[in-house]
C-alpha cells in the first residue's frame, strides 16, 4: 500500500482547520504513514489517528511522549505543537520557563515576511505600539459584543453595550501600557461579575489563576484551561503570519512570548469566558469543557478573529 505524506495532502487554510488537541498520557507516533496517538488499555495499545491537514495546534499535557518521525510530519502539515501542564494548564512547579506554556513553531525558510515587517515599522516607537495596542483591546470588545449574545445565556444587551462603551473610554484615554492594563483588569472584573450573575450567582467567586496545586472553583478551573486552548490559537496565527512571539504590543514588559498572549486576549473574553460560567453551571466535567469551548471556537471562528486582527493591526498602525 502506497504511504500517504502530509506533504501530499491538500492544503486546509489554517482559519479552516477545525481541529484543536489536548492530548495526556500516550504516545504520539506515525503508523502506516499516518499520525496516530497511542493509549494503553490492560493489554491493548489503542492507535487513534491525528487529521493533521486539518489541525491547528496540538497541546502536550502530563504523560505524553513524541517520536522524531511524528514532529516530521506534523511540521510539514504547519501544525503547532504546545507543551503544558495537566488539564491543558501549567504546572508552575515543574518548569523554568517565563512562557507559561511552551510552543515549538513548524521550520520553514519560505515563511512569508510582509507582516513581520509591517509590524516592525511600528513596533519599536512606543506610542505606535500603544496604539497597537489600543486596537487591539477596541477589537476585542466588538469580539464580545459579537459573540456574547450566541451563547445560551440572557444577556441584558443595554448593560453589555454600556459595560463595552465604558471599556472603550477607558482604553482610549490610557496614556501608557501600564494605565492600558490596569484599565483591562477593571473591565474583565466587570465582565466576570456579569458572567458570574448570569450563570452561578456565586456572591463569593474571586478570580483565581494557577491554582491547580488547591482546591478551586470549576469557573476559575474552566477560565484557565480555555485561555491556555486559546494561547494555542495565538501561537498559530502568530507562525501564519511570520510574527516572533517576543514582539508583543502589551504584555511585551512582563512576559517572554507576551504577543502570543495579546493575540489569545482577542478572543478570551468573548468565547472562553462565557463558556467557562456557562459549562461551570452545567457541572461540566473538563473534557466535556475542553469540547465545548473548542467547538464555540469552530462556529464562531475564533482563530480568524485573531489572525484578522493581528492583520489589521499590522496594516494600519
Amino acid at each position: 500500500m502506497d504511504l500517504i505524506h502530509s506533504s501530499d495532502l491538500k492544503t486546509i487554510l489554517h482559519s479552516k482547520r477545525a481541529n484543536i488537541y489536548y492530548l495526556e498520557h500516550c504516545r504520539v507516533l506515525v503508523n502506516g504513514g499516518r499520525v496516530e496517538y497511542v493509549t494503553d488499555q490492560g493489554q491493548q495499545s489503542l492507535y487513534w489517528n491525528i487529521p493533521i491537514a486539518n489541525t491547528s495546534c496540538i497541546l502536550l499535557g502530563t504523560g505524553t511522549s513524541l517520536t522524531q518521525a511524528a514532529v516530521r510530519e506534523l511540521s510539514r502539515a504547519g501544525v503547532m505543537i504546545g507543551f503544558c501542564g495537566g488539564g491543558g494548564t501549567p504546572l508552575f512547579s515543574s518548569t523554568e520557563s517565563e512562557f507559561a506554556c511552551q510552543f515549538f513553531s513548524p521550520q520553514s525558510e519560505y515563511r512569508a515576511t510582509e507582516y513581520l515587517q509591517s509590524w516592525c515599522q511600528f513596533w519599536f516607537d512606543d506610542n505606535l505600539r500603544l496604539q497597537a495596542a489600543k486596537t487591539l483591546q477596541q477589537q476585542r470588545l466588538k469580539i464580545i459584543q459579537q459573540c456574547w449574545p450566541k451563547f445560551d445565556w440572557q444577556v441584558d444587551d443595554k448593560q453589555l453595550i454600556t459595560l463595552l462603551n465604558d471599556a472603550e473610554k477607558q482604553f482610549n484615554d490610557a496614556t501608557t501600557s501600564q494605565a492600558l492594563l490596569a484599565a483591562e483588569g477593571r473591565i474583565s472584573k466587570r465582565l466576570y461579575g456579569v458572567a458570574n450573575q448570569l450563570t452561578l450567582q456565586d456572591d463569593n467567586f474571586k478570580r483565581e489563576q494557577g491554582s491547580r496545586g488547591k482546591h478551586y472553583d470549576p469557573a476559575n478551573q474552566f477560565l484557565d484551561h480555555g485561555n491556555y486552548l486559546a494561547y494555542g490559537l495565538g501561537a498559530t496565527a502568530c507562525w501564519v503570519l511570520g510574527l516572533p512571539h517576543g514582539l508583543a504590543i502589551l504584555h511585551g514588559k512582563t512576559r517572554r512570548g507576551g504577543l502570543v498572549f495579546d493575540a489569545a486576549d482577542i478572543i478570551k473574553d468573548g468565547i472562553v469566558l462565557p463558556q467557562a460560567f456557562i459549562s461551570a453551571k452545567q457541572g461540566d466535567s473538563e473534557k466535556e469543557f475542553r469540547q465545548a469551548c473548542i467547538s464555540q471556537f469552530a462556529q464562531l471562528g475564533a482563530l480568524d478573529m485573531i489572525i484578522d486582527t493581528l492583520k489589521q493591526i499590522a496594516d494600519k498602525t
